[in-house]
């Protein structure tokens, strides 16, 4: 079929609407309330963060920015939800290793492309997960629960299947050949109360909501994940330096960032960016990543889309290790 002149002017004057259209609509933003969508129920780590974003997120551009909480499928709902979103700046997700690291080599049925589906904004911090037992656990180190796991049954608890939580346990037990069953809750603020009560035997929870409990001493901290030790919890020990073989190069981190469906206007995500870079150096948020032993991060959107890139690659090479899939 042949197009008429008059065909091929009227397209592309629609085209050329359709741009103007969007490049006023970014002018205007923001003009109402924005949304974060966070995978989890609230009270966990995520949560946390998000919350914060969003009240700092609301000075830095005068407009209201709230949480919403969409929990579930071991948090790839929320997260194909917000890839499904309307890309026009308003709904916005709060990504974590989980979303866009490990849940793309566990889930063999994902509904949603960690790349193809999201348009990244900013990574925001970075935190270790500390493997923590209840105040009434006989256990004082890692060394004396790994002996106990090898010999009887032992549970861990953790945020969600596919979470950091829940791999950092696992690669735990797959090199070391520990007898312990994964519990998967729906967040941090579901599983912890759950390690509080005796529920679970041990989690490798994220550092921002185990802190609290560790310093009540309603929980014991035995190791963290990383191969540093966390400036908050310096008498703590990593995994790497137990002089436990199987545990030698142990390191599972935790980040978070935001970002937006595809197709976002990258006048409107430059916004965000910017946006984002005030919030990371303001003093309530400089606090915030303090009290709870986490490095903030920053950097360019493209940056992000590189780091979110390499975590895809290193947690598949995790997951294959650990031999965990989902249908």
């Amino acid at each position: 079929m042949t197009l008429s002149r008059r065909t091929i002017i009227a397209a592309a004057g629609a085209v050329s609407m359709l741009a103007l259209g969007t490049s006023a609509m970014a002018q205007d933003y923001p003009s109402k309330r924005i949304t974060i969508i966070v995978p989890y129920s609230a009270g966990g780590a995520t949560d946390i963060l998000a919350r914060q974003v969003a009240d700092s997120l609301s000075q830095a551009l005068d407009e209201t920015v709230t949480v919403e909480n969409r929990p579930g499928a071991g948090a790839t709902l929320g997260t194909t939800q917000a890839a499904k979103a309307r890309p026009d700046g308003y709904t916005l997700f709060m990504g974590q290793v989980s979303s866009h690291g490990i849940a793309p080599a566990v889930y063999k049925n994902l509904q949603y492309d960690p790349v193809a589906d999201f348009a990244p904004i900013k990574l925001l911090m970075s935190i270790p997960n500390v493997m923590v037992v209840n105040k009434d656990s006989p256990y004082q180190s890692a060394a004396e629960f790994l002996a106990a796991a090898q010999s009887e049954g032992k549970t861990f608890g953790s945020s969600g299947v596919g979470s950091s939580i829940h791999l950092s346990g696992e690669m735990f037990k797959a090199r070391t050949k520990a007898d312990m069953t994964h519990v998967p809750f729906r967040g941090s603020g579901e599983a912890v109360p759950a390690l509080l009560a005796g529920d679970v035997d041990v989690m490798f929870d994220n550092l921002p909501s185990a802190m609290p409990h560790i310093q009540s001493g309603a929980l014991r901290a035995l190791a963290v994940t990383t191969p540093e030790r966390s400036d908050k919890l310096a008498d703590v020990p990593t995994l790497d330096e137990l002089d436990i073989p199987e545990l030698d190069g142990f390191a599972a981190r935790s980040w978070f960032g935001l970002l937006a469906p595809a197709g976002t206007d990258e006048a409107i995500v430059a916004t965000l960016s910017d946006a984002l870079d005030q919030v990371i150096v303001s003093d309530g948020f400089v606090k915030f990543a303090d009290t709870r032993g986490a490095q903030i991060e920053g950097g360019s959107p493209e940056a992000f889309s590189d780091f979110i890139a390499s975590e895809l690659s290193s947690w598949k090479t995790v997951v294959d290790e650990a031999g965990v899939t989902v249908e």
